[in-house]
């Protein structure tokens, strides 16, 4: 019984310790893409964030596994305010280093990537109170093709993560 009680409370302890590490987070949500990431699937994600008076970072997260052939991804990422304004940007992120090592963290075939989106360069602030909604969807092209991959490979989860700055 004693045993038992000591691993219980193990199990608690670190469990308060894993999310107090993580007080910045704001929103933090993945969604899972099918074996391949079709060019027209837009993937959405909707945020109430807390006020409009502080800062915030944005992020593009991405799951990916060995599959993912390419040193580059394009996205397009939109976000919707509350009030009808739009807002739209072309990105690319590098994924692998010169060599096709894949980046991102992970010990597996499997790797995550936790990709700027909005903070880095200027302050982000919901201006406006209530619903946005992030539009993701990939923009890939194949060098000296017109037309874009049509179903992309390799990624396996598209996710938004808004954090708290430390200002």
């Amino acid at each position: 019984m004693i045993r038992s009680n000591a691993m219980l409370f193990f199990f608690i302890f670190s469990f308060i310790g894993l999310v107090s590490c993580d007080s910045n987070r704001v929103f933090d949500s993945y969604k899972s893409v099918s074996n391949k990431w079709h060019k027209d699937s837009v993937i959405s994600f909707e945020i109430n964030p807390p006020d409009s008076i502080n800062t915030y970072n944005l992020f593009v997260n991405l799951r990916n596994t060995n599959a993912y052939k390419y040193n580059n991804l394009f996205l397009i990422v939109e976000i919707v305010y509350p009030h009808g304004k739009t807002t739209k940007d072309t990105l690319e992120y590098k994924m692998a280093e010169p060599n096709g090592k894949l980046l991102g963290a992970g010990y597996t075939d499997i790797k995550e990537n936790k990709l700027w989106y909005k903070g880095y360069e200027s302050e982000f602030i919901f201006i406006e109170p209530g619903i946005y909604k992030v539009n993701i969807q990939h923009a890939m092209r194949e060098n000296g093709k017109v037309n874009g991959v049509i179903e992309l490979e390799g990624i396996t989860d598209v996710g938004f993560r808004v954090e708290k700055t430390d200002n």
